[in-house]
């Protein structure tokens, strides 16, 4: 058997992604299990979107990741990312999530959020070297060395949301990692 305990979910634009990790994180929450890391939520304006939130799970605290205006930063299309928030907000989440929670969760590692060296060293420390049961979501084509690293790891399972599986993939994966939480150890567990 092979041991599992990093979960990528990958998947086109707009199937809903960061939906599916946000549906896992419940059902891990609801199994009684801690869950720490960060989560990016739209910013919309009128109906468009503007930009991009950043939200520390744990403590709910939240600054702007990208926007169209107002931000100096690095430019990812329409976006200008915000790389302190990078640095501060998304890094303490993960590291408080090494060390407090049950499972890290990262939604997303993509363009924008590895533009800055500091949340690049987070992922990589917090999801690859403390061997913490993990979730992230991952652009599904976006080349970059971090994320194949990601993904060549053996004990990595790689989930594509799709439009026909989004409603019941969550909870498919949830009962994987609660299975895993549940054997009592923060490292690998067979599956």
């Amino acid at each position: 058997m092979t041991k599992k305990r990093i979960w990528l979910l990958t998947g086109e634009p707009a199937t809903g992604k960061s939906t599916a990790l946000s549906r896992v994180i419940l059902e891990v929450k609801s199994a009684g299990f801690t869950v720490g890391g960060v989560l990016t939520r739209e910013v919309r304006s009128h109906g468009e979107r503007e930009g991009f939130r950043l939200i520390d799970i744990a403590s709910e605290e939240s600054e702007i990741l990208a926007q169209t205006k107002g931000i100096v930063g690095p430019r990812i299309g329409k976006y200008r990312v915000n790389l302190n928030s990078l640095s501060n907000l998304a890094t303490k989440a993960l590291e408080h999530a090494k060390i407090s929670s049950d499972l890290v969760a990262c939604d997303e590692v993509g363009p924008m959020e590895l533009l800055s060296p500091e949340f690049r060293n987070a992922v990589r420390f917090t999801v690859i070297e403390t061997k913490k049961p993990s979730i992230c979501v991952v652009h599904k084509r976006f080349q970059d060395p971090l994320i194949e690293e990601l993904r060549a790891l053996e004990e990595t399972v790689e989930a594509e949301v799709t439009y026909e599986n989004r409603e019941t993939l969550p909870f498919e994966l949830a009962k994987d990692i609660i299975r895993l939480l549940s054997t009592g150890h923060s490292g690998v567990a067979e599956i």
